[in-house]
């Protein structure tokens, strides 16, 4: 008999069935190999695909309880100081054309990916890589990264917390001068204005009124440091904040999502409350129109600067790929809830908008405060907004935490049967290592974790991630395992998203993340050489269990070169086809005649 063989797609693996000649195959015939139906629909389907039975993996009480959780975590503390100002920035409105782009090519699907492949496997970050084992590292690299985040993102909610207690007072603190931590040169923002500013000095650098040495001097103690090399020790006040914190996050997560299932009713609900009350008495201020006009005026030129694509992109991935719909119209309403108050503070300075304008804690600390502090019932405005910041806080280090928790207990089983413990330890090794971020020169250690642990590493895991799932795993296969869950396959438009748009997408923003890494700065204090490869190295210490995880498990499992090879990128369920030799299944076609018969 002369068979003449084609090899169609070769995308799904499947058990083996031993090779025999087609019935009814004459001379002449073509015979096609296709893929065979999925193991888990095969009667076929080996003995050794059976798991052993494990403890049942907790899950949500009520569907809201998730629900309220993503709602939770769609806007963090990041998105109140970082998002307006870039967005204002590079161009205003022209800002949201590449950032819309960006949403729609990657954002958006690697959420879609993100979500299905959690839902589906029902895993952690690193356990859900079973279904393609080489790429577990990613997995280890995402738990890193949020534990890193944790050391320096609480000492922030903490910062929240002092505030909020000092709001308690007839008279805000940091609205005079002449109190314990205020220097000699500290000046009555009444005084300032625009012809005293000048036209090389902006206001929101302007480090000598009461709002802003109140936060350097009075919180950070900052005038007490000589740099990053210089820290000190501990503030006994922040500590106390700090480890109340922890103490909350603690009790949250105790019990898994059975306990931080019930807390994200207040922290999830109440920040958007406020944010609404903040809004409509931001909006009523002399000069608010100012601002809101100044936020959506479209600057096209700025859509010809390339240097506007990266901060769109590295926005969009940061903190859209994770959490989009609710996500995006409460970004419009914090925009203009800031803006609002930020042409508030210029109608009353006679300064432009651009001079009060900034990003990072000084927006939050420092010039949204100092304006709360001049209005009518500044104790009550001021104890509503770090209330707001304290639970769009919580809410996002719980979710941290629990990345943490969950990844490194759904691997290791005894952490699992231990969780209690477990927790306990995360969060007290968090609180240690925080400490270093409450010290006289801890905003310089905070500056470099900021800007260090959740850069180009997590754009870089993220990254891989794509890649493991769509072009290892498959985006068929990937696609098959959506239509199980929801009965329908994804479209053309996510497949092309999967495999091609969002993975170069993310390779460009990798890129030009390295190569447009400058210098560490802190306002005008720069930071010396060995931070910046401090900070490298706390980069590459998560990105770096990718490629060392990939090397380990090349290295332990057995085999020659192309077994190790295919234990490495099949799906764990199916390496007893590995050990079989018979590493991808296929039903073979004879053309002519239409017979159907299992072979290789």
């Amino acid at each position: 008999m002369n068979l003449s063989l084609h090899v169609v797609s070769d995308y799904k693996l499947a058990p083996a069935v031993p090779a025999a000649a087609p019935r009814g195959a004459e001379l002449g015939d073509v015979v096609e190999l296709v893929p065979a139906k999925d193991p888990s629909s095969s009667s076929a389907a080996s003995s050794a695909d059976a798991q052993p039975a494990e403890p049942q993996r907790e899950t949500w009480s009520k569907k809201m309880d998730f629900l309220l959780s993503v709602v939770g975590f769609a806007v963090d503390l990041a998105n109140v100081w970082r998002f307006p100002y870039l967005c204002y920035k590079n161009g205003g409105g022209a800002f949201l054309i590449p950032y819309t782009l960006f949403l729609f090519i990657a954002g958006i699907p690697l959420f879609y990916m993100e979500l299905a492949v959690g839902q589906y496997h029902r895993e952690g970050a690193a356990t859900v890589w079973k279904i393609c084992p080489v790429f577990k590292g990613v997995g280890y690299t995402v738990i890193a990264i949020a534990l890193y985040v944790g050391f320096y993102y609480n000492v922030i909610i903490a910062w929240a917390l002092y505030y909020l207690f000092s709001s308690f007072t007839n008279e805000l603190p940091w609205l005079k001068c002449g109190n314990s931590w205020n220097s000699p040169r500290c000046t009555d923002p009444q005084l300032l204005n625009g012809s005293v500013l000048g036209n090389e000095t902006f206001y929101s650098k302007y480090k000598i009124t009461p709002a802003a040495e109140f936060y350097e001097r009075g919180v950070l103690h900052l005038h007490e440091s000589k740099g990053i090399q210089d820290l000190g020790p501990p503030r006994w006040q922040l500590t106390l904040c700090l480890a109340l914190v922890i103490f909350v996050l603690y009790f949250s997560l105790w019990k898994g999502v059975k306990s931080s299932g019930k807390v994200v009713y207040i922290t999830a609900t109440l920040p958007y409350v406020v944010l609404l009350v903040l809004l409509i008495r931001g909006v009523t201020l002399p000069g608010a129109m100012d601002g809101i006009r100044a936020y959506l005026y479209i600057d096209l030129k700025q859509l010809g600067n390339p240097t506007v694509g990266y901060p769109s992109s590295t926005s969009t991935m940061r903190t859209a790929h994770s959490r989009i719909g609710i996500r995006r119209a409460c970004l419009r309403a914090l925009c203009f809830a800031i803006f609002s108050v930020l042409g508030y503070l210029a109608f009353k300075h006679g300064a432009k908008i651009e001079d009060v304008a900034t990003e990072g804690p000084g927006l939050v600390f420092i010039i949204y405060p100092e304006a709360i502090a001049t209005l009518p019932g500044s104790t009550l405005w001021a104890i509503i907004f770090f209330i707001m910041l304290l639970t769009l806080g919580i809410d996002s280090s719980m979710g941290g935490m629990e990345a943490v928790i969950t990844g490194l207990s759904d691997d290791f089983k005894v952490l699992k049967r231990n969780r209690k413990m477990f927790t306990t330890v995360v969060a007290f090794g968090t609180f240690l290592m925080a400490l270093l971020c409450v010290t006289n020169g801890g905003i310089y250690v905070l500056t470099l974790l900021d800007t260090y642990a959740a850069g180009t590493s997590i754009l870089f895991g993220v990254l891989i991630e794509a890649i493991g799932v769509s072009w290892f795993y498959g985006v068929d296969r990937f696609s098959e395992d959506i239509e199980r869950m929801m009965g329908f396959k994804p479209g053309l438009y996510w497949r092309l998203c999967w495999k091609f748009v969002s993975p170069a997408f993310l390779l460009f923003v990798v890129i030009t993340s390295i190569v447009t890494s400058g210098g560490l700065r802190y306002d005008d204090y720069v930071f010396p050489g060995w931070s910046n490869v401090v900070g490298w190295g706390v980069a590459m210490s998560s990105m770096l269990f990718v490629p060392g995880y990939a090397i380990y498990k090349f290295l332990t499992v057995p085999g020659t070169f192309k077994e190790r090879l295919a234990y490495c990128i099949t799906p764990e369920k199916e390496h007893h086809l590995v050990a079989e030799g018979s590493v991808r299944g296929f039903t073979v076609r004879i053309v002519n005649r239409k017979y159907l018969f299992g072979a290789i």
